[in-house]
């Protein structure tokens, strides 16, 4: 595979070249996109595609499926490209096999030998550890903690959207973001991990959550930006953080 380096440099190319492509030939790769998703995070199993441990599956067997029949090699090779946020690898295989692809995260399938960086001492994680959500869900987020639903690990950003290294992690359009005291859920046994398109991920704790004691702060993005009690639903009422002020120009799990 290519260094993390080498798929931001693949990206950067054809994503400059994204806008110039006609309107439906984006939707098309938007549909892509998501069949993909779906395929990679989730179905591989029901679709019966045969996924290595490593969350890689043949893409010859993945272009046989219906849902993927009008779409070419070429097609899924310059949506891998040009997406944003690196949700996709690409590999050569072998020639029993052919090219590979998998998703990079996201997955409720277990993959065991999915390639996680461990994140096992404090200086190890990022400065900032964030989840990005949506305010109807912060009061139960605030009295329950963040659970996988569903998933392997529960999503984290090393920053907000638009911070230098900020690729993926969190949608552009949350609400919240909630800052993750990573030391101390570390300290106290909870794993971490980089996936290979630099989102954190955690399992969280035996239950699959991060519990609000991990809870550094909390802000709200919009429709304006200021801060959230952990004490309990009411907003705080005093100014941000200056330490934070410049950040946050946009945030969940993705």
């Amino acid at each position: 595979m290519n260094s993390s380096g080498g798929r931001r440099r693949e990206a950067a190319g054809p994503k400059g070249r994204r806008a110039h492509r006609p309107p439906r030939e984006q939707d098309r790769d938007v549909q892509l996109s998501k069949a993909l998703s779906y395929a990679l995070r989730h179905g591989a199993l029901k679709l019966g595609l045969p996924m290595r441990a490593d969350g890689f599956v043949p893409l010859d067997a993945l272009l046989q499926l219906p849902q993927f029949r009008s779409f070419s090699a070429e097609d899924i090779q310059r949506v891998v490209d040009t997406n944003g946020k690196q949700r996709f690898a690409l590999q050569p295989g072998d020639p029993s096999t052919g090219p590979l692809i998998r998703a990079n995260q996201g997955h409720s399938l277990q993959v065991p030998e999915l390639e996680l960086e461990p994140l096992e001492t404090p200086q190890a994680l990022p400065l900032l550890l964030v989840h990005g959500t949506f305010r109807q869900h912060w009061p139960s987020i605030l009295l329950k903690g963040l659970s996988r639903w569903g998933r392997t690990h529960i999503h984290l950003a090393p920053g907000l959207p638009g911070d230098p290294g900020v690729i993926s992690g969190m949608r552009p359009n949350c609400e919240v973001a909630v800052f993750i005291n990573g030391p101390l859920a570390l300290a106290d046994g909870i794993p971490f991990f980089r996936s290979a398109n630099g989102v954190i991920l955690t399992p969280g704790n035996a239950d699959g959550v991060l519990p609000p004691k991990y809870f550094k702060e909390a802000l709200q993005l919009r429709p304006t930006r200021k801060p959230l009690s952990l004490a309990g639903n009411e907003e705080t009422e005093h100014q941000r953080d200056p330490k934070h002020g410049s950040r946050g120009r946009g945030m969940t799990q993705q």
